[in-house]
């Protein structure tokens, strides 16, 4: 497995992606998405030698995520690729980590399936097992 991107909640996210883009230098690469099951706005940045960054704003009927941006929000997830959905999430289990959300379709991923799951030291991870983004931007 390997790192695919580092998430962060934010209120607003085109505000966020200006900040991104005039603070660390980072560029737009995809046009926002929503992601119907997750009940966020997504979008992902990208800067030459650097990880992929995924800001995500809840959409009115995700309470919790809104309840956390309104707090300030901030680092949300790790996302860990792997090459298979089903081997990644059982060698994450048998290691200890709780399923948060089963394998479902994720449109930012072009309806690839994405995973949820809790690891020591309440770190969030997402596990995902294709490096397709949707709704890329010509660079």
């Amino acid at each position: 497995m390997v790192i695919d991107h580092i998430c962060f909640a934010v209120k607003n996210i085109e505000e966020g992606v200006s900040y991104w883009e005039e603070v660390f230098g980072y560029r737009q690469m995809t046009d926002i998405v929503i992601n119907s099951l997750q009940k966020v706005k997504v979008v992902f940045l990208e800067k030459q030698g650097s990880l992929l960054i995924k800001l995500i704003e809840p959409l009115e009927d995700n309470r919790t995520l809104l309840n956390f941006v309104t707090r300030g929000g901030g680092f949300h997830h790790l996302c860990f690729r792997c090459e298979d959905m089903e081997s990644g999430m059982k060698s994450l289990k048998d290691k200890g980590l709780k399923t948060l959300v089963s394998p479902q379709p994720g449109e930012a991923f072009n309806n690839h399936d994405i995973a949820f799951l809790w690891a020591k030291y309440g770190i969030n991870i997402e596990l995902i097992d294709t490096d397709e983004k949707a709704a890329m931007l010509p660079k």
